[in-house]
Order: structure tokens, then sequence, then C-alpha cells
């Protein structure tokens, strides 16, 4: 069972000649995450489009002048609503998880000597 991604419409996922486009590693990741927790049944797709469009709908109708608009901050986000929302996960959690993940410095995953023999 593989995600119904939209192809069109708010929530579908920014796209380049119908490939999935991902500007940094970590909104691959994200897009992962909520692909691999919907495929394992931990939530459904209707439930986690809603969230989606809801967290759309809410930037669109007041975003903030500092956030510039991210696609995936806003998938980030309604992973974690869905997760909250559904006990798998308390929000403090999340918030507490995700400030030890942004404190991690760059290349913290994937160091120096890490054994395929090719260059970074």
């Amino acid at each position: 069972m593989s995600a119904p991604l939209n192809a069109e419409g708010p929530a579908a996922p920014p796209r380049s000649n119908g490939e999935l486009v991902f500007a940094e590693p970590w909104e691959s990741r994200a897009f992962g995450m909520a692909v691999t927790l919907y495929e394992t049944g931990v939530f459904t797709w209707p439930r986690f489009q809603a969230a989606l469009i809801a967290r759309i709908a809410a930037w669109e109708a007041a975003p903030a002048e500092d956030e510039c608009w991210s696609y995936y901050r806003h998938w980030l986000g309604a992973l974690e609503d869905v997760l909250a929302d559904g006990g798998t996960v308390f929000a403090g959690e999340v918030t507490a998880r995700a400030r030890a993940l942004a404190s991690r410095p760059t290349g913290h995953d994937h160091p120096d000597g890490h054994g395929h023999g090719r260059p970074h």
C-alpha cells in the first residue's frame, strides 16, 4: 500500500517533470516518515491530508512575516499534528525532539570515514 499523493491541489507535493522535489535532505526524510507511518497503519491518509490542508490554509490566512513558504514545513507540522492527535506522541515530546535534532551540527549523521568509499 503506498500513499495516495495528490498530483494537484493544496496538498500536492512539489514536483518537477512529474518527480517529487526536495530542496533539503530533511524534506525527503519528513516525507518518508509520513509515508512509512501511513503504510504501517499509524494513521489514515485522509486524516493526514486534512491536517496538511489545514496547516497550509492557516499559513495562507496569516503568513508570518519572517517565515518563507515551505511546503515541507507544513508537511512536517501536519505529521506532528496527526501523531499528537492520535496519541502516538505528545506535542511536548515532538517539540523536545525537534529542538534536540535542530541543535546537532551539520553533517552529524554522515561523519568522515563512513565506510562506503565515496566522498561526501
